[in-house]
């Protein structure tokens, strides 16, 4: 007598999940892949003033370059997700590494092939957020049907720890190699360890085979078994999945606000203070207590607590109580104790990954990745409120929340970005920001934008979370 077909498929689910080693060695090398898809996400932000200079932008133009990653951005995720469901997380993350790792590296040379600098680099910018969209969709499809539903918190946690990283390699290696070669070599560094890094994932970890099949698929369209089909209807008539949508773009707005509001905040509150101190050790401190919020939650569950009761406390962490630090924000006269609030407040905002991200692919393990791609485009629509207007909400010592309005040519207007050490930055209407370091002695062009926080900024455009991931 042959098992029924929902256990049969749940027994050959089982059989195609990573050992134990297997798991070991993917999740190291996706830590590593997240590490260099921020590295070359930022490598823009960072080259921004310089380039700004080389080619006589304005800060108008050098914002267009640096919001048009968005443009891209949200319009692969749910395609990033469904491939991801079809052919594979792992081969849509290795296919679109190469590209935009080939990308990232030639965008030096597009700046030879005429005079339209700013439209050949806001190309490149949409191109790579089209080919980038797709990495934590397809990633969570294959962490849904590789990774064990006991294991994957901390496997989901370590690998988005690779945003973080990717963000401080490329402000410390990058700022050097600027200084140095010039910037150029930033997208040249960047995009080479991405090729790199694909390299090895093709001739270690896949085989010729399985890339040709998945081209296969990519090209002619090949047909799909039934149970890998999305059940639209079904899914969008469930409470929880709009309640993972709309947690997942609550944590990507809690999240952006405080990464492009903080270096405002602290430097009209406290003028004197340290800029290295607050534009760092809160994004130090996100890096353990997301290991911290996977090694938890999969603990929890191994004691034999429910998992959706773990993924609901990890959520309550992440949004609950992060919010409480980030509202006392605007109420200590202190700078120690604004930076423990601050750090706290994103330290807890790694829980997401332990609840929301995970709690999708508890929800639809055969679709997660294009629920993922759903939940997700909703939250890469936050980083795109800078092309319009929209209100906000900017911690302030002495009037609690101070309501702000974003939008273009305004006041208030902040790029999306989180600034670098060695930046000062200027209160709003005040004198141009003035670099310290590498960018220093860099004559202003005239008319042009002073070498400014537009130029060593640290734009994060994802989820994050990490890396919004």
């Amino acid at each position: 007598m042959q098992p029924p077909p929902d256990e049969a498929r749940r027994d050959a689910a089982e059989d195609a999940q990573w050992s134990r080693p297997e798991c070991q060695v993917w999740t190291g090398t996706l830590l590593l892949g997240t590490c260099l898809l921020y590295c070359a996400r930022v490598s823009m932000p960072v080259c921004a003033a310089a380039m700004s200079q080389d080619f006589g932008w304005n800060k108008k133009e050098a914002g267009v370059v640096l919001s048009s990653f968005f443009w891209g951005y949200c319009l692969t995720q749910v395609v990033g997700g469904h491939l991801g469901d079809r052919i594979g997380g792992e081969k849509v993350i290795l296919l679109s590494t190469s590209a935009w790792g080939f990308i990232t590296a030639a965008t030096p040379l597009l700046s030879h092939l005429g005079s339209a600098h700013l439209a050949f680099m806001t190309f490149s910018r949409i191109l790579t957020g089209l080919l980038q969209g797709v990495y934590f969709p397809a990633l969570t499809s294959l962490l849904s049907q590789k990774v064990r539903e006991r294991e994957r918190a901390f496997t989901y946690s370590t690998v988005g720890a690779g945003s973080q990283f990717g963000t401080l390699v490329t402000g410390a290696v990058g700022s050097l190699l600027l200084d140095w070669y010039g910037w150029p070599s930033v997208f040249y560094f960047s995009g080479g360890l991405a090729l790199l890094w694909a390299c090895y994932v093709y001739r270690c970890l896949l085989g010729e085979k399985d890339l040709i099949l998945a081209l296969g698929v990519l090209a002619q369209g090949l047909p799909v078994s039934r149970h890998t089909k999305v059940p639209w209807r079904q899914l969008f008539r469930k409470p929880s999945v709009w309640a993972a949508i709309i947690s997942q773009l609550s944590a990507a707005c809690s999240f952006f606000i405080l990464l492009s509001w903080l270096p405002t905040f602290f430097k009209e509150t406290f003028p004197s203070s340290k800029g290295w101190v607050f534009n760092v050790v809160p994004w130090l401190v996100a890096i353990p207590a997301g290991l911290f919020s996977g090694l938890l939650s999969d603990r929890l569950i191994n004691r034999g607590y429910r998992t959706i009761a773990v993924r609901k406390f990890m959520q309550v962490m992440g949004l609950g109580l992060s919010s409480v630090f980030a509202l006392c924000l605007g109420h200590t006269s202190s700078f120690c104790k604004s930076v423990v609030f601050a750090s706290a407040s994103i330290g807890l905002q790694t829980f997401n990954h332990s609840g929301i991200s995970v709690n999708i692919q508890d929800l639809a393990p055969s679709c997660a990745g294009f629920l993922f791609g759903v939940a997700n485009t909703a939250g890469a629509l936050a980083g795109c409120r800078s092309r319009g207007r929209v209100p906000g909400w900017l911690p302030h010592r002495d009037h609690g929340l101070l309501d702000v309005c974003v939008q273009p040519g305004g006041s208030h207007q902040q790029p999306r970005a989180m600034h670098l050490p060695g930046v000062r930055e200027g209160p709003a209407g005040g004198p141009e920001p003035r670099p310290r370091g590498p960018l220093a002695d860099r004559p202003t062009v005239p008319g042009g934008p002073a070498p400014s926080a537009s130029g060593t900024a640290l734009g994060l455009e994802a989820p994050c979370p990490w890396p919004a991931a």
